[in-house]
């Protein structure tokens, strides 16, 4: 954001913060280490909002629960911009120094009335405008999200909306005061700090920047396109279209991760070539014509890890890959003097060293000095600097060096896949704390949380489809229909339900979610599917409305 791919704080300020919003993120059980945190903070004294279709195990600790329809976040977003504008409560000497685009934003936002927000969002308008006040008050605020934002078809324009917020009352760029996206995976900022970005050299740098273009040209020594790539999303249209015929899988299952999992099946298996690169014979690997066992890289390799926070740290090997297993590092450089560009036998650290002198944001993070300091948070330009636990405190210095933060103003859509009374129930999908993505690293392993896969309804649901705990239902959507057990969950609410991706060999749940795309991120609509549940069986001897109705109780 404004210009750096990563969030604004250090996890520590969130221990010492007045105001936290969690928006769309169930961190106590999918980011349970910034969750400890956030709870020192809580105790400190902070008041915690948590926004969120589901009353998960996050929004037990909050002070309050914004329980929104799915997908309504930017209403309830420009919401709470009108309400702290209505009210007089902006930061205007922030706005009128550090900011630009103000009088677009609001009028962009002036017809988000607390009623009409009500309407959209389900979220009463007195619970807006309380959030609203206390935000814009706060001395000190942090807003966290996660996947429930960004797993959406407009998903750039939530965390625009979100981003807005913090411009409009000043919450960026001080201590304790920030903008906080939590990765969806471990070393997720790291991957893209690397490059692992289809319009971004290593350093967040623009590949279609001529002077950068030319300076990575002389540094490789070859020709490099000028030219964004595909990112995943446009690879699977590339293959629907037969422009994109060949694939290399390193370390990812889109096989079973990739919403509308019939079409992406399809698409993989109809590859002239297909190599995939793991540490397990997953899914994708056992339609691959070629697989390359690969280290586990967290113990089996040398590198580096980033975490949300923008925190560099060194990984150690601490065993050899076993049998014919390679680490990743060795593979690629196998293939590359198969290839004709002999690399020799480069090491993580001739790597890493390579990168610092390239990018920016991490030549002062030799390894030794990662190994002293315990890590360091780009950007860090040389071996003198510190690191930077803090983003965008330029903002406040008078006047503001570099540019101005831009408001950027959205619009509410609504979920790509609509309600109707063929398919009237809202179907989101997230992560259990017990297991990981599509089960490959944590499926072997057993734990007293999991049990397994579900359909998760409100009591009310159940009651109404005549269907009971455990029992096995038909689930439906526009894209496919699967099987599972019924789990009666009253953390949700009416016409709400819940599945995870993490057993796809035995429930395959994105069968039934929506390939619906963001153009600016090329991420899935994952949140927001449109299902209908169907009886298999008859209705259990004896069941009544009041036992159906008690089914949710824990």
């Amino acid at each position: 954001m404004f210009g750096a791919g990563g969030g604004t704080s250090a996890y520590k300020e969130i221990e010492e913060t007045d105001l936290i919003i969690l928006w769309g993120s169930n961190a106590r059980e999918t980011h349970p280490i910034f969750f400890h945190h956030l709870l020192k903070g809580k105790k400190q004294g902070a008041r915690l909002y948590t926004i969120d279709p589901r009353r998960t195990s996050s929004a037990a600790w909050a002070d309050v629960w914004l329980g929104l329809d799915v997908g309504s976040d930017i209403a309830l977003a420009n919401a709470l911009g009108r309400e702290i504008i209505a009210a007089g409560l902006c930061n205007m000497a922030f706005i009128e120094r550090a900011t630009e685009n103000f009088a677009e934003y609001k009028a962009a936002v002036d017809s988000y009335t607390l009623e009409y927000a009500e309407r959209i969002t389900r979220v009463p308008a007195d619970v807006i405008r309380e959030l609203a006040h206390a935000y814009a008050r706060a001395d000190r605020a942090q807003v966290c999200w996660t996947l429930g934002i960004t797993e959406h078809h407009n998903a750039v324009d939530n965390v625009l909306a979100i981003i807005n917020l913090a411009l409009l009352t000043g919450h960026v760029g001080r201590y304790g005061s920030g903008l906080v996206p939590l990765r969806g995976q471990n070393n997720v900022q790291g991957g893209g700090d690397m490059g692992a970005i289809p319009n971004k050299f290593v350093g967040g740098q623009d590949v279609e920047d001529p002077v950068l273009h030319a300076r990575f040209e002389r540094a490789y020594g070859r020709s490099i396109p000028n030219k964004r790539g595909w990112h995943l999303s446009q690879m699977f249209e590339a293959m629907e279209h037969g422009e994109l015929r060949a694939l290399y899988v390193l370390g990812e299952n889109p096989m079973q991760s990739e919403a509308d999992a019939k079409k992406a099946r399809r698409l993989l298996e109809g590859l002239d070539l297909l190599i995939v690169q793991d540490i397990f014979l997953t899914k994708t690997a056992e339609v691959a014509d070629v697989v390359l066992p690969a280290g586990a890289s967290w113990c089996e390799s040398e590198g580096t890890v980033t975490s949300s926070e923008r925190r560099v740290q060194r990984v150690r090997k601490a065993l050899d890959p076993p049998g014919n297993a390679h680490d990743d590092l060795d593979i690629l450089s196998d293939l590359a003097e198969r290839m004709g560009r002999g690399w020799g036998r480069p090491t993580g650290a001739d790597v890493w060293n390579e990168l610092r002198g390239l990018s920016p944001w991490h030549g002062g993070m030799s390894y030794a000095r990662l190994e002293e300091l315990d890590g360091l948070q780009w950007p860090c330009p040389d071996e003198n600097h510190p690191g930077s636990p803090l983003l965008h405190d330029r903002l406040w210095h008078d006047p503001v060096s570099g540019p101005r933060a831009p408001f950027m103003p959205v619009a509410f859509a609504p979920p790509v896949d609509t309600l109707t009374d063929e398919f009237p129930i809202r179907l989101t999908t997230g992560r259990r704390l017990d297991s990981f993505n599509t089960g490959v690293q944590t499926g072997g392993y057993t734990s007293p949380l999991r049990r397994g896969e579900s359909l998760d309804l409100h009591p009310e649901d159940a009651l109404s489809l005549n269907v009971s705990e455990g029992e096995i239902v038909r689930v439906v959507s526009r894209r496919g229909a699967i099987e599972t057990a019924v789990h009666v969950d009253d953390s949700l609410r009416p016409g709400l339900a819940f599945m995870t991706m993490h057993f796809p060999d035995e429930v395959e749940t994105n069968i039934l979610t929506i390939d619906a795309v963001d153009p600016k991120s090329g991420t899935a609509e994952f949140k927001a599917a449109a299902i209908r549940v169907e009886k298999l069986t008859a209705a259990p001897a004896g069941a009544d409305a009041a036992a159906m109705a008690g089914l949710g109780q824990r």
